[in-house]
């Protein structure tokens, strides 16, 4: 894991660093939670979470105004040796000149902050939870249909990035063509970004690399998006047998997390945008409860019910 770096920790967060002197690149965090060090602030450091971000809150930093100077002096030292990553203070309670000068000794980066501890701790827990989740890049397209993040595979040359150009002209939202890079950032969401570099390009064989964001304008794009269903573009083959009912759901797997996947073919005369707008939809629906393949078995089988009562 290669880790999230100080300094982006308070891009983000929109942080001031107080202890300017301190290189925050080289800093590295590797957890996604943050500890409140209430307890070490007493002298308790049995299962301290010293790998974490460190916030003092408003309880903390009213229980340090409290303390006689001896007893904080040595609390500094106590928490501030411990190795952890960094502190923030947040609700603007700036730390005295003392616990900044203990800072620099030990190389631990002071930052201020104008939230409230709650809502900046949920704020820091969510975005690392993403920046530090496992990570794979895949060969595929990903736009925003209707709200759902439809990934398109396939091989090379199948027509992945035409079918993402029809479904922005249509007014969907590209994420990225060609590679997509993949965050699993919990046991049921995985979440797709571009690579940077090609992020809103998209390539079209036989005219080039185009803007998307240029050509359809800001409402045409997106940074990120969940991965809810696959629709994999292939060749048709005629001795093959598709699921024409879709009445079993297939899926496919990345980092361990399963996503429904569908094998379209693909020939000459089929319009790709639009099945994948209906695989959006129908998607959609069965999450609402509603199985169109469910619900044609069950006319048929009460078709058949009725005519052999009729007999």
């Amino acid at each position: 894991m290669s880790g999230v770096s100080i300094t982006s920790l308070i891009k983000k967060m929109d942080l001031e660093l107080l202890t300017r002197e301190i290189n925050t690149d080289k800093i590295k965090l590797y957890h996604p939670d943050v500890n409140r060090p209430a307890l070490q602030l007493t002298g308790y450091y049995k299962h301290f979470d010293k790998e974490r971000v460190q916030i003092i809150g408003v309880v903390e930093y009213t229980y340090i105004e409290g303390m006689e100077p001896e007893r904080r002096t040595a609390m500094y030292e106590k928490l501030l040796s411990s190795q952890i990553p960094c502190i923030i203070f947040s609700t603007n309670n700036r730390p005295d000149d003392e616990f900044l000068k203990i800072a620099s000794k030990y190389q631990v980066p002071v930052m201020l902050s104008k939230k409230k501890t709650s809502p900046l701790t949920a704020e820091i827990t969510r975005w690392l939870n993403v920046e530090l989740a496992p990570t794979i890049s895949i060969h595929g397209v990903l736009v925003d249909v209707y709200g759902e993040g439809v990934l398109i595979t396939g091989e090379s040359g199948v027509g992945k990035s035409e079918a993402a150009l029809e479904l922005i002209k249509r007014g969907h939202r590209l994420v990225s063509d060609d590679v997509v890079e993949i965050r699993k950032v919990s046991d049921e969401t995985l979440v797709g970004s571009a690579p940077g570099i090609t992020r809103h390009f998209i390539e079209l064989r036989g005219i080039g690399i185009i803007d998307v964001k240029t050509l359809f304008g800001v409402e045409s794009v997106k940074n990120t998006q969940s991965i809810d269903i696959v629709i994999n573009l292939e060749e048709w083959n005629k001795d093959k047998e598709y699921d024409r009912l879709g009445l079993e759901e297939h899926y496919t797997e990345f980092l361990g997390n399963k996503v429904v996947c569908h094998n379209i073919p693909i020939r000459p005369g089929r319009n790709v945008a639009i099945i994948v707008e209906s695989a959006a939809v129908n998607y959609r629906q069965k999450k609402m409860g509603y199985n169109a393949a469910r619900e044609l078995y069950n006319r048929v089988q009460q078709n058949l019910a009725k005519k052999v009562d009729e007999d």
